[in-house]
């Protein structure tokens, strides 16, 4: 304590000398120029004092509360982030560690000489912002405005917040609220949603100037609820009875639902089908196995269904010539066996055609042999004319004739 008090005493002393010759003398012009300095927070400042005409005068350094730092560089404050690194009759530099925003502020460079100089030198720093925060309001449901806030809890000066989605910037509202040193921004934006818009990637931007061209980027997908949809997917192909039967439910929607409901309308499903999962298992196709399956998924938005008819049909029925066919044939997805009806459509078509051929020939063939006898006749008739002109002769023609 006695030590530290006599320390204050000298600078008491000092100080009050140097206000005598500072009274006593007249300005010689300015000896000292210092330089302004930005730094990012958590950086390193260094704060020039350049001197002119220097004739080994005091030189003191003191920080925005006008505490000294160095006296002649000989430190006066135990502050270990304050280093002097150069004194020199041109020029006084010290550096600070770790600087901080509580560090900001005018630190004077004073050259006690005839007169007392001083300047100051203005020590800015920057608060770069960390990567935002995206707050979502509420959750997103299909047909309803979801509002998203980016936010920068702490920068300084403010940075710029910006929105975007797939490179196209979304417009959005912008506010600010002082936190003490530093600021809180924030940016919002809304817009309605569809099913569509699920897992959609947002991103908001943070620019700074102590970034420079560089951003902190904070990425988001939309989570969008929707109601569910369900979609049957039947098999490839032709079975035949007898043959194995999957159905497989294809089901989305926002929650998905945790399970699906196979049925049978009107009906119960098969004895021996199986639901495993999404799939209705049926391991050996009968013609009492004909319907419409139902697949039924839910979730609390809503209800979806879809139906797969069955239809098991025997070629023996439709054609009966082949009888011979050990199987029948299974129809996928279809009420109608389009296959088999086009067939035998194409088999009476070409029937009708043969019937209509054969009518036509047979008609043709009718009517040329008319117009033969016809002929035939006429010519007979010239000869019984002929010989009854003739006399005699011509009655035993035309006996012979009628003969």
């Amino acid at each position: 304590i006695i030590m530290r008090m006599a320390i204050q005493w000298r600078y008491c002393v000092a100080l009050v000398g140097m206000a005598v010759l500072s009274l006593t003398n007249s300005v010689c012009g300015q000896a000292v120029q210092a330089e302004n300095v930005t730094v990012k927070e958590g950086g390193t400042a260094e704060i020039n004092c350049k001197l002119h005409n220097y004739d080994g005068s005091i030189v003191v350094i003191q920080n925005p509360r006008r505490q000294t730092l160095f006296f002649n560089g000989t430190r006066a404050l135990k502050d270990e982030r304050f280093q002097m690194t150069l004194f020199s009759p041109r020029l006084v530099r010290i550096s600070l560690n770790n600087v901080s925003v509580s560090d900001e502020g005018g630190y004077f460079c004073q050259l006690y000489t005839d007169d007392t100089h001083h300047q100051v030198a203005t020590l800015t720093v920057q608060v770069p912002p960390e990567v935002p925060q995206v707050l979502v309001q509420s959750q997103a449901v299909e047909g309803g405005e979801v509002e998203l806030t980016c936010l920068s809890p702490r920068s300084k000066p403010p940075a710029s917040l910006h929105w975007y989605r797939d490179r196209r910037e979304i417009p959005g509202v912008s506010s600010q609220q002082d936190s003490g040193q530093t600021v809180s921004v924030s940016s919002t934006v809304r817009f309605i949603v569809s099913r569509r818009d699920h897992k959609a990637a947002l991103t908001c931007e943070a620019s700074h100037p102590s970034l420079g061209s560089q951003r902190r980027v904070a990425h988001y997908s939309l989570d969008v609820h929707f109601s569910p949809t369900v979609r049957i997917i039947p098999p490839p192909g032709v079975l035949r009875e007898g043959d194995p039967l999957s159905l497989t439910c294809s089901v989305t929607g926002n929650p998905l639902p945790h399970s699906v409901e196979w049925s049978r309308v009107n009906d119960s499903l098969p004895e021996r089908a199986e639901t495993k999962g999404t799939v209705l298992w049926v391991p050996r196709l009968s013609a009492a196995h004909n319907g419409s399956y139902l697949c039924q998924a839910s979730n609390q938005y809503g209800r979806a269904a879809d139906i797969y008819t069955l239809v098991v049909y025997d070629f023996s029925i439709l054609l009966p010539g082949l009888d011979q066919d050990p199987g029948a044939v299974v129809e996928a997805h279809s009420a109608v066996p389009y296959a088999v009806v086009g067939g035998v459509l194409a088999l009476l078509v070409f029937s009708v055609v043969c019937v209509l051929i054969v009518t036509i020939w047979c008609s043709v063939r009718q009517k040329g042999s008319y117009l033969t006898h016809e002929a035939s006749g006429l010519d007979e008739h010239g000869e019984v004319q002929e010989a009854f002109l003739n006399g005699g002769e011509g009655r035993e023609g035309k006996k012979e004739y009628l003969l």
